[in-house]
C-alpha cells in the first residue's frame, strides 16, 4: 500500500504543474453548523477536479516504453479530463471509455484535451469492463480512476496541502466514489495528525463503501441514477477498501434533495460552483449527518466543479424546493366569483411571488361545485409556506403543499 513517503514523492513530482488549491473559510452557517468550516477548493484545478493529482502522478511514474504504448482508462468524466490533459502535454496517446449517460460537458472537454472517447454502457462499471477489453486488444497501459497505488498517492497530496494550510484540523469530510481520494487523504492526514477524524460521504443511490463496511467485505451494490454521478460507483476498489477500513472513522450517506440543496447553497452563499459529487460533503453537514462542536475546525473537500449547465438549472430548482423556497400549493374551494382574486390577493399580502397559476374544474379530482387552483410560488422558506397555507384555508377552502 502507498505510504506517506510515496505521497511526499508524488507531491514533488506534480507540484511544478499543480499549484496548491485554496482552502478558505466558509461563513454564514453558524449556529446551524457549530464550529468553523473550511472549504478545500479542488474545483479550481484546470480540469475542474482533484483527479489531476492522481492521473499526473501515475503518468510521471511510467517508463518511456509504457508511454509509447498509449494509455486507456474508464471514467465518469473527471479522471478522463485529467488524464487527457496531462497525457496530451506529455505526448501520450489516450483512449477513454465513458458511460453513455456522462454529462456532455465532461465528454466534450475530454475530447478537447486530446483524448479519443468511446461511450459505452449505463454505468461506470460497464465502462470499466469495456476498457479492460480494449486494453487487451490494443496493448495499452491501464490508468485506473482510483484502484492504483500511484493514483492513490497522488490524491494523497491534498492531505499534505491541508497540513500546510491549516494550523488546526479536527475532521476532514471527503466524498467517496471508488475511494482513491479519501484513501490518499486519510493516509497523509493520519500519518501527520493521528487525532484528525476522516469522514466519508456517499450518495444514498450508490453506497458501495458503506455497504461493504457493514458486510465486512467488498460488496457490489445496485446503484441508481444520481446527480452525484462522479461518485456513483457500484464497487469500491480492492486497494482502497482496506485503507478505508483502517483509516476512515465514519461513512454517511446523503440523498438527492440534500445534494441539490448543497450545490445551490455553495453557489449562492460561497460563490463557488460544484458538481453533485463535489457538494456531497457539504450536504452531509447541512443535513446534520455529521456532528460538530462550536470549537471544531472542519474541512470539507469540494472535489469537483464540472456540472452540465442544464443539470445545474434542475439542481437549483430542486434545491429551492428542498429549502422551502419554491413550492406548489393546491387550493380547493367552492366555485364562486372572485375566488381566484381572493387567492392571489392573499398570496400577495403574505409576500409570496406567483410563478405559475392554473384554474381547473373539469380535470381535478373534486366534487361538482368546487374548483381547484394550483399555484407555483417563490417563498422565504417553510415557515412562510405554513403561513400561506393557513391564510388560504378558511370558510371551506383548503390549501395543501404538493410534494
Amino acid at each position: 500500500m502507498p505510504t506517506l513517503a510515496d505521497i511526499r514523492a508524488a507531491h514533488d513530482r506534480i507540484a511544478p504543474e499543480l499549484p496548491a488549491t485554496p482552502c478558505r473559510e466558509a461563513l454564514g452557517y453558524a449556529p446551524a453548523i457549530p464550529g468553523r468550516i473550511f472549504l478545500k477548493l479542488e474545483n479550481l484545478h484546470r480540469t475542474g477536479s482533484f483527479k489531476e493529482r492522481g492521473a499526473l502522478n501515475r503518468l510521471l511514474t511510467m517508463s518511456p516504453e509504457d508511454r509509447a504504448r498509449g494509455v486507456i482508462t474508464a471514467s465518469a468524466g473527471n479522471h478522463a479530463q485529467a488524464l487527457a490533459l496531462h497525457a496530451q502535454r506529455l505526448g501520450i496517446d489516450t483512449l477513454v471509455v465513458m458511460p453513455e449517460a456522462t454529462p456532455l460537458i465532461k465528454v466534450s472537454n475530454t475530447r478537447q484535451y486530446g483524448a479519443r472517447v468511446v461511450l459505452h454502457g449505463a454505468t461506470f462499471d460497464d465502462a470499466v469492463d469495456e476498457a479492460l477489453r480494449r486494453r487487451e486488444a490494443e496493448g495499452r497501459i491501464l490508468v485506473p480512476a482510483f484502484n492504483d497505488e500511484a493514483v492513490i498517492a497522488g490524491q494523497g497530496t491534498l492531505g499534505l496541502e491541508l497540513d500546510q494550510q491549516l494550523e488546526r484540523i479536527d475532521r476532514v469530510v471527503v466524498p467517496i466514489g471508488g475511494g482513491g481520494l479519501i484513501s490518499g487523504i486519510a493516509l497523509a492526514i493520519k500519518a501527520l495528525r493521528p487525532k484528525v477524524k476522516v469522514i466519508g460521504v456517499e450518495a444514498t443511490a450508490a453506497p458501495s463503501a458503506l455497504t461493504s463496511r457493514r458486510a465486512g467485505e467488498i460488496v457490489t451494490v445496485t446503484s441508481t441514477e444520481t446527480i452525484a454521478d462522479g461518485i456513483a460507483v457500484k464497487r469500491i476498489g480492492d486497494l482502497t477498501f482496506p485503507l478505508i477500513e483502517d483509516l476512515v472513522d465514519d461513512i454517511v450517506t446523503v440523498d438527492e434533495p440534500q445534494i441539490a440543496s448543497a450545490v445551490m447553497q455553495l453557489l449562492e452563499r460561497q460563490k463557488t460552483l460544484t458538481e453533485g459529487a463535489g457538494a456531497a460533503g457539504m450536504a452531509a453537514l447541512l443535513a446534520g449527518k455529521i456532528a460538530t462542536r462550536p470549537s471544531d475546525h472542519t474541512v470539507v473537500v469540494l472535489c469537483g466543479g464540472n456540472i452540465d449547465i442544464n443539470i445545474l438549472a434542475r439542481i437549483i430548482d430542486r434545491g429551492l424546493v428542498a429549502d422551502g423556497r419554491l413550492v406548489r400549493l393546491k387550493v380547493t374551494g367552492i366555485d364562486r366569483p372572485g375566488l381566484l382574486a381572493e387567492v392571489t390577493a392573499s398570496v400577495a399580502e403574505h409576500g409570496a411571488n406567483v410563478l405559475e397559476i392554473a384554474h381547473s374544474r373539469e380535470f381535478a379530482d373534486i366534487s361538482v361545485g368546487h374548483v381547484e387552483v394550483l399555484l407555483t410560488l417563490e417563498t422565504r422558506g417553510r415557515e412562510h409556506i405554513a403561513e400561506l397555507i393557513d391564510s388560504l384555508s378558511h370558510d371551506g377552502d383548503r390549501a395543501v403543499a404538493l410534494s
